[in-house]
C-alpha cells in the first residue's frame, strides 16, 4: 500500500472528525429551544437544507456511485441523522407559520433526494451517474459552507468577534482543508472544489478573528443596530452567544446562513 492511499484515508478520517464537530455545533441552539420550549426567532431553513446536502453527499460516496469515498458516506450519513433530529425538534416547537415552512422544505428535500436517487439508479450508469450525483452534492456543499458569510458580515460591521467563536472558525477551516486534500489525493473534483471553497472561507474567518480578537464586545452605539440587522441570522445555526442586553433581545416572533 503506497503513501497516497494511506494519506487519503488519514485525511478522510480527520475530515470525518472535524465534520462531526460542525454538525454538532447547533446543539447550543437546540438546547435553548428545548429549555424554552420555543424556537423564538430562530429560522428553521438551514436544517432541512443541510439535511439535503448530507443525503446527497452520502449517496455520492457510495461505492456504486463513486470509488474510494466511503468516508464521505460515513460522515454525511451521520450528519443526515443529526440534522433529521434538529428538524424534528424544530417542527415540534415552532409556531404554525414557521412549522408549515419547515414541513414544506422537508417535503422538497425528500422529493429532491428521491429524484436524484431514482434517476441515478434507473436512468444513469458509470461516469454519467457519478457526474450527476457529484454535481448535485457539490452545489449544496457550497451552499452549506457559505453559511458563515452572514457571521463574517457581522464581524466586519461591528469589528467584534463576539458572534464568531474561534473554535468553530477553526473547525470550518480544518474540515474544509481535510476534505480538500482528500479530494485531491483521490483525484475527485466533486470533493476538492467545494471543500476548497470551504477551506478558503474558514481561513478568512480565522484572519478576521486575528484582526478583531481583542475586541469581543460591541460598542454601545453599534450593538443594537448590528443585532437587529444580523443577530438573528448569526444565531440561527447556534454559532453565537445569546445577547445579554435588552436592546438586542430576540423579537417575540420568528424573523441563516
Amino acid at each position: 500500500m503506497g503513501a497516497v492511499p494511506i494519506l487519503h484515508t488519514v485525511f478522510g478520517i480527520f475530515g470525518d472528525a472535524t465534520g462531526l464537530f460542525l454538525f454538532l455545533a447547533p446543539t447550543i441552539t437546540f438546547k435553548r429551544i428545548l429549555t424554552n420550549k420555543s424556537t423564538e426567532q430562530f429560522s428553521g431553513i438551514p436544517y432541512p437544507m443541510t439535511l439535503l446536502n448530507c443525503l446527497l453527499s452520502a449517496w455520492y460516496g457510495l461505492p456504486f456511485v463513486s470509488k474510494n469515498n466511503t468516508l464521505v458516506t460515513v460522515i454525511n450519513g451521520t450528519g443526515a441523522g443529526i440534522e433529521a433530529i434538529y428538524v424534528l425538534i424544530f417542527i415540534i416547537y415552532a409556531p404554525k407559520k414557521e412549522k408549515a415552512k419547515v414541513l414544506g422544505l422537508v417535503t422538497f428535500v425528500l422529493a429532491a433526494f428521491s429524484t436524484v436517487v431514482l434517476v441515478s439508479v434507473f436512468a444513469l450508469h458509470g461516469k454519467t451517474r457519478r457526474y450527476f450525483c457529484g454535481f448535485a452534492a457539490a452545489i449544496f456543499s457550497v451552499i452549506m459552507y457559505g453559511s458563515p458569510l452572514s457571521i463574517m458580515r457581522i464581524v466586519i460591521k461591528t469589528k467584534s468577534v463576539e458572534f464568531m467563536p474561534f473554535f468553530l472558525s477553526l473547525f470550518v477551516f480544518l474540515c474544509g482543508t481535510s476534505w480538500f486534500i482528500f479530494g485531491l489525493l483521490g483525484n475527485d473534483p466533486f470533493v476538492y472544489v467545494c471543500n476548497g471553497f470551504g477551506s478558503v472561507l474558514g481561513a478568512l474567518q480565522l484572519i478576521l478573528y486575528a484582526i478583531y480578537r481583542n475586541n469581543k464586545g460591541h460598542k454601545d452605539d453599534q450593538k443594537p443596530a448590528a443585532a437587529k440587522d444580523d443577530g438573528g441570522s448569526a444565531m440561527e445555526m447556534g454559532l453565537v452567544k445569546r445577547p445579554v442586553t435588552t436592546a438586542i433581545q430576540p423579537p417575540p416572533e420568528n424573523t441563516q446562513v
